[in-house]
């Protein structure tokens, strides 16, 4: 190490302690990705991670303290005890990245596999690991990719079992948890308008759409005033619509160029 910047080791240390891993596993992985620190975690996690019996037997251990005593599966109070181990609230966006690594059906329960195999690839046996591992989650929020991944991936853990679309109070909440990360302006006034105007499930397609829609506008692409929104693009019709509301309410100013529209 004492060929390393200071800014490096620094790096190193903190790379160390997130993941747990050898200083040499860890300067491998930093190397690799020139030494940006949340490249060099997707390296480290991308390398099949080897266990050993010893944490079969610990992951083990760790499923049967949270699982329900009457059924084969982690349901929402083992959940509880789980964040209250973690010292997170269980309404925590890191919840939902820790549910997106389990690959979980539904929220606010863990079968076996998903809570082992989730532990697995994050490669970690104990609370303590998996606590270290938090701030890690939530840089992951920070990735555009990831965060595109974790936000298709809470429509489907969110909405009830059987059901094709997701309930629109449920929605809301997940859009207020997922977009407070992104710091979208329009999220309270969409959610607003879906109580005002709409008052109805949201749709997969909806759903996936103001994602692009959220990441347009923040891009500038259509750009604040929305004065380059095209209202015969493929939009769903309910984002056609918050647009028409916003220009309403006048939250934005509805330009010569959309007056057609």
């Amino acid at each position: 190490m004492h060929k390393l910047s200071r800014s490096n080791r620094d790096k190193l240390q903190q790379f160390v302690a997130i993941t747990g891993a050898s200083e040499k596993n860890a300067l491998q992985a930093l190397k690799a990705s020139d030494w940006h620190l949340e490249a060099a975690f997707d390296v480290f996690y991308s390398q099949p991670q080897p266990r050993s019996n010893a944490d079969m037997r610990r992951l083990e251990e760790l499923y049967n303290r949270y699982k329900d005593p009457y059924s084969d599966m982690i349901l929402a109070d083992g959940i509880s005890v789980l964040c209250n181990d973690l010292q997170v609230e269980p309404q925590d966006i890191v919840t939902l990245v820790l549910s997106w690594h389990m690959n979980a059906a539904t929220a606010c329960e863990f079968s076996k596999e998903e809570f082992v195999g989730g532990l697995q690839a994050l490669g970690v046996d104990s609370i303590v690991k998996l606590q270290e591992k938090l701030s890690f989650m939530r840089s992951e929020l920070k990735d555009e990719q990831k965060f595109h991944e974790i936000y298709n991936f809470a429509f489907g853990w969110a909405k009830e079992k059987g059901q094709k679309s997701l309930a629109l109070d449920t929605a809301i909440g997940m859009w207020q948890l997922l977009f407070a990360e992104r710091e979208w302006p329009l999220v309270n006034h969409w959610c607003d308008f879906l109580q005002d105007r709409h008052n109805k499930a949201i749709s997969k397609d909806t759903w996936a759409q103001l994602l692009e829609f959220a990441r347009l506008f923040g891009m500038q692409t259509v750009n604040p005033m929305l004065s380059n929104y095209d209202a015969e693009g493929a939009w769903p019709y309910l984002i056609d619509e918050f647009v028409e509301y916003l220009y309403d309410k006048s939250v934005v100013e509805k330009s010569p160029a959309n007056w057609e529209k």
